[in-house]
């Protein structure tokens, strides 16, 4: 058989290899020209201080949608930001069901509801352990630990091989309310020799060695901070870590303190965790309008805000313009939380506000507060052992977190490592590689209500702004060359000092140009307005040392 009719198991990342976020990939089986496809998440990243106005970034889905009519599935692993916010966005163009877990099922159905969202999508719920085939592929989702309730590792079965992708996992012994990493499953796909393995592997803790801390023994730590502290403590946390909130409210009840919920993401979750039944004997917790009738010594709060959002509650707090809320000299403030790369400066100086206040600090750099939900290399050892992957594909991470992790599976004899980056297409089977670039991929913008791609946003124009302020020109000359309205002038981000006004600068500038060029001269709109653009440009640079953008605007009368 031809190679190019022969069936192939292929994987294509959309998203999220080669960066943290937007984690987006495609599986495909059959010949190049007949495959049929299945979408293993759809998630976003968030726009940074580079991106001015740009809330979410999300994976340019163009690939997909070429190949709409063998598009059958879009699969979610679990229901974080980065793997599952971008699907009312993107997916109800597909028309195709979405496999998500009762959870994440509510979490989508929240996020629907909350934000306004009019489309929809067609849920289909799925469970751990039980196989559902989607086309040519069955999918069986395995329960992993991570740092939300609910997450899935995904074996995808063809005729020709199969593909463990593994999602967010780590290896928790002790997590929380969920069941830890099923081990045995893995195990056992490791002994079936019928049909060789290719593993899609999280590396975004490939670069740390041991193994991670379990979720309980953060939780144990948090216990002593809670039941040492002389007044208040504030603890504030990734409002989806379920477990971590469930660990502080137990050890808040044990220290015979009340628990205040600040934050709606927070209470959104909480919510829908104690609908599905995972909140069972928790102690009740209170809104924040119980905060100020609650002890000083007797109180914990927790709030939002972990990433230094400017609207979350422990920002708020920081500022001093909270309605109800506030923290003294005395109180304790704990960070269970990471910065995510991008948000570190935000974080610091809410923390900086707080210290100015008098509050005790305590982050994980004081104390085990806080781990993440990924593998670390140990873990990653173990997974090698027990699923014995004939290839691996390192995923979920920037270009040192998967050089790191396709070294480390060299290191431990897997035979085929293929590193992939957004628009690679790796062949799994048969005869694994990958093939750079292969697949048009790309990013779109979330700005505002607008879904636009970086080309379209005007991002570049608002960077120019930002950086050169603006000034604006507009004056009408009648045929004779005599200015018979205006100039109006329109400055905006320039600096103006006592000494000097800038203003004054521009207007002498023009004033300067009419005067000297012929009325003949002036008459011609395209002259006059081209000779005012380099007069004030070159006058503002020679005062400011930068150039502003000008726009001039000569109108003929």
């Amino acid at each position: 058989m031809a190679k190019n009719q022969r069936d192939e198991l292929v994987f294509v990342p959309l998203g999220g290899v080669g960066e943290i976020g937007m984690n987006m990939a495609a599986y495909g089986f059959g010949p190049a020209r007949k495959r049929k496809w299945i979408v293993v998440d759809c998630g976003v990243s968030f726009g940074g201080p580079d991106l001015p106005g740009i809330e979410l970034i999300m994976a340019n889905p163009e690939f997909l949608e070429e190949n709409a009519d063998d598009v059958l599935a879009l699969i979610l692993t679990h229901s974080h930001e980065d793997h599952y916010g971008a699907v009312l966005d993107l997916w109800p163009v597909f028309d195709k069901p979405v496999y998500a877990t009762p959870f994440t099922a509510a979490m989508l159905a929240a996020k629907r509801a909350g934000d306004g969202i009019v489309e929809n999508v067609d849920v289909t719920i799925m469970q751990p352990g039980k196989a559902f085939t989607v086309g040519p592929f069955t999918i069986e989702p395995i329960n992993v630990a991570h740092s939300i309730p609910e997450s899935n590792a995904l074996l995808i079965t063809t005729p020709i091989g199969r593909a463990l992708h593994t999602g967010d996992w780590k290896l928790d012994p002790t997590p929380v309310i969920n069941a830890p990493t099923n081990v045995e499953r893995l195990q056992k796909i490791g002994e079936d020799t019928s049909s060789p393995l290719a593993l899609i592997c999280d590396s975004t803790n490939a670069m740390k060695d041991g193994e991670s801390p379990s979720e309980q023994e953060i939780g144990d730590n948090l216990a002593k901070l809670i039941a040492d502290a002389p007044h208040r403590v504030a603890v504030t946390t990734f409002a989806s870590n379920v477990g971590r909130v469930v660990s502080i409210v137990r050890a808040a009840h044990k220290a015979g303190r009340q628990v205040v919920l600040s934050g709606r993401s927070l209470h959104r979750i909480m919510g829908i965790a104690k609908e599905l039944g995972m909140l069972e004997g928790l102690p009740p917790v209170h809104d924040q309008d119980m905060y100020k009738s609650i002890a000083r010594d007797k109180c914990v709060l927790i709030c939002t805000g972990s990433q230094g959002e400017a609207r979350a509650a422990i920002a708020r707090i920081a500022r001093g313009d909270h309605p109800v809320i506030d923290l003294n000299a005395g109180d304790r403030m704990i960070f269970s939380s990471w910065a995510i790369p991008g948000n570190e400066r935000e974080v610091i100086d809410i923390q900086n506000l707080l210290v100015d206040k008098g509050v005790e600090l305590i982050t994980a750099n004081d104390a085990l507060v806080h781990v993440t939900g990924h593998p670390r290399r140990g873990e990653l050892r173990k997974l090698y052992s027990w699923v014995k992957p004939e290839v691996l594909v390192p995923v979920h991470g920037e270009a040192l977190h998967l050089q790191a992790h396709a070294k480390l599976g060299r290191e431990e004899g897997i035979p085929n490592v293929c590193e992939a980056r957004n628009g690679d297409m790796v062949r799994l089977f048969p005869e694994p590689m990958a093939y750079p670039a292969e697949v048009r991929t790309g990013e779109l913008y979330l700005d505002g209500l607008v879904l636009c791609t970086p080309e379209e946003s005007g991002v570049k124009g608002r960077r120019r702004l930002s950086f050169g302020g603006m000034v604006i020109v507009s004056l009408c000359v009648n045929a004779g060359g005599q200015v018979v309205s205006g100039p109006d002038l329109v400055v905006e981000g320039l600096p103006e000092t006592e000494d000097e006004s800038v203003t004054d600068l521009i207007e002498d500038t023009i004033t300067g140009v009419i005067k000297s060029m012929p009325a003949k001269r002036r008459s011609d709109t395209e002259v006059l307005n081209s000779a005012l653009f380099k007069a004030i440009r070159n006058e503002v640079n020679a005062f400011w040392g930068r150039k502003p953008n000008v726009s001039v605007f000569v109108h003929r009368v």
